[in-house]
């Protein structure tokens, strides 16, 4: 029925993608225990993409649309608390690092700081598609470090912009966001380690709490709690008054251009409240995410709504970007209301496509929460094409 529903709402909007989204909504219905084991034994056993095709110019390597491993794409709850709560999960976190290093030794895309009056923003690409990066105050040459997941590129990146480490910002405790802090902290002795201390972040010497401030030099770090990817996920706030520039939002896990994290420790609803937090801040506010998924994002969002223009424009300018091994980020917030799915569980489109209707006390709390959590289960599901 909801496959019906869902092509009935997309009718006149491309059949192609109405036959995609019925689909995945399809997909959705099956046996769960029966598509849970189907796809963990995928992830398992996948043989890594060995056939690429020619480089687009000497100069340039080509990169795969199919990304590295990811630690949590094997689903179940089984995996995920030996990933998070057991030394197993920091091995195979220590195996991500040396297989990143050696097919990416520049880093998997190739980025540009930007810099304001005072304050500069560095993006380091680590891993097969994190992002590191590093806030410095160029006056006083003070830096701050945001999911420094590969301590060696986040050093190198210290000592290119002469700069000295005094914290380091954990979003969360997933090692591909926080594995590097130890290392840091021990070659920066007066460097801070922030975080939430409901996440068991590695090496926390500082915890925060929501809408503390951190202060290093001229820079005013704002943490949000914004939990459902993990119970103590925070986002960082950047703010822009000091240095007359835009806020800048650091958000982990939490919002990435055009798409969302999963919600491992929480429900729709944690995870919505989460989303309308940052729905709060201004448009003119830069979004530097903690992963590069931003063509996989964007040929999703075109499933759910194919008519927006403003992620037709933006799915061009990515892949010239991606062809050319360019980050994608920043974003702005004022984008992503345009075309996130995951930032626009209000639109009426979206409703009429997937979503329930208000509840009967007229309160659309809970349908929005439903939908969100209906997006969130067909993401997991879509294969980029």
């Amino acid at each position: 029925m909801a496959a019906v529903v869902a092509a009935t709402a997309l009718k006149g909007r491309g059949a192609r993608n109405a036959r995609v989204l019925r689909g995945i909504l399809s997909g959705a219905t099956a046996n769960k225990a029966s598509q849970n084991r189907t796809r963990a034994l995928q992830s398992h056993s996948s043989p890594e993409c060995k056939e690429e095709p020619e480089p687009l110019s000497p100069e340039l390597e080509y990169i795969p649309r199919k990304r590295g491993k990811n630690p949590m794409k094997a689903v179940g709850l089984a995996w995920y608390s030996l990933y998070t709560r057991t030394w197993l999960g920091y091995l195979f976190y220590r195996q991500q690092l040396r297989r990143a290093r050696n097919r990416y030794p520049k880093g998997h895309s190739r980025t540009q700081p930007r810099l304001f009056n005072g304050v500069k923003v560095l993006p380091i690409p680590v891993l097969s598609d994190n992002y590191s990066y590093l806030i410095i105050d160029t006056h006083a040459r003070l830096a701050v470090a945001v999911d420094p997941s590969d301590p060696q590129a986040v050093q190198a990146s210290i000592e290119k912009e002469g700069v000295n480490l005094v914290a380091i910002l954990c979003t969360h405790k997933h090692w591909d966001h926080s594995g590097g802090n130890r290392d840091l902290s021990r070659w920066h002795q007066d460097c801070r380690v922030y975080g939430s201390p409901q996440d068991g972040i590695p090496y926390l010497t500082h915890p925060l709490c929501h809408q503390d401030v951190v202060s290093v030099g001229r820079l005013q770090i704002q943490a949000l709690a914004t939990p459902g990817h993990t119970q103590g996920h925070l986002v960082y706030l950047l703010d822009g008054e000091p240095y007359k520039g835009p806020s800048c939002l650091f958000s982990g896990d939490l919002l990435f251009l055009s798409g969302c994290g999963r919600t491992f420790e929480g429900t729709a609803e944690t995870m919505l409240s989460s989303l309308d937090t940052v729905l709060g801040l201004g448009d003119d506010t830069l979004l530097w995410p903690g992963h590069e998924y931003a063509e996989e994002n964007l040929g999703f969002a075109g499933v759910v709504e194919p008519e927006n223009l403003a992620r037709e424009r933006k799915m061009q300018w990515v892949q010239r970007q991606r062809m050319e091994r360019k980050s994608t980020c920043p974003s702005t917030l004022g984008e992503e209301r345009s075309y996130n799915p995951f930032l626009r569980t209000h639109c009426l489109v979206l409703q009429e496509a997937l979503g329930p209707g208000p509840g009967p006390t007229g309160d659309d709390g809970c349908s929005r929460a439903q939908l969100l959590e209906k997006l969130r289960q067909l993401k997991d599901l879509h294969k980029s094409k």
